[in-house]
């Protein structure tokens, strides 16, 4: 609701407490403004990943995919966040889900950081937003590896651990058997330097095991040192069935054996050596489908064979390949030329390789591409990142937001009405000092010129006219006067001279009886009630907002930990992160009661004592009234013996 709305509304004729309630329905309306997934982290930036035109350029289905996110110190605060990273969260568009991430590389000092962040749903052509939380001190890491892949990948190695067996991040563990030498500056922080002669090998858990014409998606980036022909990727064999990834002089090529015939793809440029380079491919069916750096270079109308036995990645397995030309093989190499000459020339491969994946099932192209551009030196067409946002709210510091975001639509309901009720207590709050003052403005100035008027009353009360209103010898202004009306002694005042003029309307004799004189009393104790009245005028409000505020607020903070702990029973999941929302949100409605109460008892307390001053300054110039009329119209002696015989 904008400010522009309020003051139409404003200008509509609203006043009084109709416009402060309105006021508060306008500060509690639920607005347009940015959402802010947790108001404990005080910093957050979008990631835009374009696969449109303007970026990627993807027009294949992606689907689920680890998106690799790189920090620097260009495009994020290292200051602001924790030093090992451990407050960095990632959550979708909705600014709703959390996304699963993992740290590869994080290095506060240097200003550079490695994250996989688990994306459920890439669409092609578009851009995809994504939120980057951080800037919380107090939160604990939330990584969460294998997480951030879908079941469907097998393996994945980072390289990130030096002299140790590389590392499988997913939930299948297949950790490498073996140890190879590291390598710095790698395409995605550190890789793995292979000699030509020791291979890495994989183990030979059931989770990598090829069914017949199954499903297989493989990727690797690789830096070869100089091109050399039958060099190596990956291998794997299981008797006279075999699966080959290599590079003839810089040309990938996947080569398939089956019962001893071998098949391999044809096609495709060579790569250059002393670059970084994505090879990939996907099998399903019969199919088989090449990749280099994300575009498709080859097809092989072969399935994949039955394959169980340990694979390896930069050598080839003794068993792999075909038999050379000669022996009892040579029949089945003859028919199919291209397979047999590299075989005998099969070597391992001599260079740099970095993050390897094997995944079971066949990925989309889109899917490929985005790995080799979001993964490679042409990142930056894929994913963009906005300006920093703070949370400058007025809960910024994260508690009162949690809090706020828990209460139940009745707890909203119970604050809504202590909300109103609040606003009735300010207003009468309001009304009632800005009342006495002119009360007490007024007093101040008519006893001051009635004290100092002669002792003559008459001429004070102006008996021979129809006059109210005092002159006091002329020395009271329009703007004095009209201070001097809203007076309750002026209101007395007036209601005795009016008294005393009717008994004189008849002109005669001025003298007032001791009954005339008590009659005029009377008229004045009946004026003053009517004065007290009107000072206690609203007063009961905030007697309600002091005793009901609090039970209106317990009743909300009883209903919703009800709710809470109903909730709880219905899910089952009974733990301190379940329950510690529900019962402080619920909370907030004592609060919010106590926050009307307070304010309204100081109130009424010191309206209370400022009220009874000037009802005992009234008592006070009703004696003195009744007095200087006494003194002045007293009958003589003379006839008050006559009336009394």
């Amino acid at each position: 609701m904008s400010l522009r709305r309020f003051g139409s509304v404003a200008r509509a004729g609203l006043s009084g407490p109709a416009l402060l309630l309105f006021a508060l329905l306008v500060m509690l309306w639920p607005g347009p403004a940015a959402a802010w997934w947790n108001d404990q982290w005080t910093l957050r930036k979008k990631i835009t990943i374009d696969t449109g035109p303007s970026g990627a350029g993807i027009s294949d289905a992606i689907g689920a995919t680890p998106v690799l996110v790189r920090l620097h110190v260009g495009n994020f605060r290292f200051g602001a966040a924790k030093e090992d990273g451990g407050d960095l969260r990632f959550v979708a568009a909705d600014d709703k889900t959390p996304l699963k991430h993992h740290i590869e590389k994080y290095d506060s000092l240097l200003g550079e950081a490695l994250v996989w962040v688990g994306v459920p749903d890439l669409k092609p052509g578009a851009k995809n937003d994504i939120w980057l939380y951080y800037g919380n001190q107090k939160t604990p890491a939330a990584v969460d590896a294998k997480g951030t892949y879908d079941p469907d990948t097998l393996l994945v190695y980072h390289f990130n651990d030096r002299s140790t067996p590389a590392q499988d991040v997913t939930a299948w563990a297949n950790i490498a058997q073996n140890a190879v030498p590291s390598a710095d500056g790698a395409i995605i922080g550190q890789g793995a330097r292979l000699d030509g002669q020791t291979a890495l090998m994989l183990p030979g858990s059931p989770s990598l095991v090829v069914a017949e014409n199954g499903e297989l998606t493989w990727s690797l980036w690789i830096k070869m040192t100089a091109p050399q022909p039958g060099a190596v990727l990956f291998s794997r064999s299981e008797g006279t069935n075999g699966l080959t990834v290599a590079l003839d002089n810089g040309v990938a090529y996947v080569e398939v054996a089956n019962g001893g015939s071998a098949q391999r793809s044809v096609g495709g440029a060579a790569i250059t050596a002393g670059t970084w380079h994505q090879i990939a491919f996907t099998a399903k069916g019969a199919q088989i489908t090449l990749y280099v750096d994300g575009n498709q270079v080859a097809t092989l109308a072969a399935g994949l064979p039955t394959m169980t036995g340990v694979a390896q990645l930069g050598r080839a397995a003794s068993a792999a390949a075909p038999a050379p030309a000669g022996d009892a093989a040579a029949p089945a190499a003859d028919a199919a030329p291209a397979a047999a000459a590299p075989t005998g020339a099969a070597a391992g491969f001599a260079g740099d390789i970095d993050e390897f994946q094997i995944a079971k099932v066949a990925r989309p192209a889109g899917f490929i591409k985005l790995g080799a551009i979001g993964q490679g030196p042409d990142q930056a067409k894929l994913i963009s990142f906005s300006v920093d946002e703070e949370n400058a709210g007025w809960f910024s510091g994260g508690y009162f937001g949690v809090i706020l975001r828990s209460v139940t639509p009745d707890g909203w309901v119970v604050i809504g009405l202590l909300g109103i009720m609040a606003l009735i207590s300010w207003y009468v709050m309001v009304d009632r000092v800005s009342y006495l003052n002119r009360v007490s403005a007024g007093n101040t100035i008519f006893l001051k010129h009635f004290r100092e008027t002669s002792t003559d009353i008459g001429g004070l009360l102006q008996l021979d006219n129809q006059e109210n209103d005092p002159s006091f010898g002329g020395e009271l202004g329009k703007k004095q006067r009209k201070v001097v009306h809203a007076a309750p002694l002026y209101h007395l005042f007036a209601a005795g001279a009016q008294e005393i003029r009717r008994r004189f309307a008849g002109g005669g004799y001025r003298r007032l009886s001791p009954q005339a004189i008590q009659s005029i009393r009377a008229v004045l104790d009946s004026g003053f009630v009517r004065e007290s009245q009107r000072l206690n005028r609203l007063m009961v409000m905030l007697t309600i907002a002091i005793s009901g505020g609090p039970f209106l607020g317990l009743l909300g903070t009883v209903v919703g930990v009800m709710i809470t702990f109903a909730a709880i029973a219905a899910s089952g999941d009974v733990n301190v992160n379940a329950i510690a929302p529900g019962i402080a949100a619920a909370l907030v409605a004592t609060v919010a009661g106590l926050g009307v109460a307070i304010p309204s008892l100081f109130a009424y307390n010191y309206l209370t004592i400022r009220i009874k001053d000037v009802s005992s300054e009234m008592q006070v110039f009703v004696d003195e009234f009744i007095t200087r009329i006494a003194e002045s119209y007293e009958l003589p002696e003379e006839p008050v013996k006559q009336a009394a015989e």
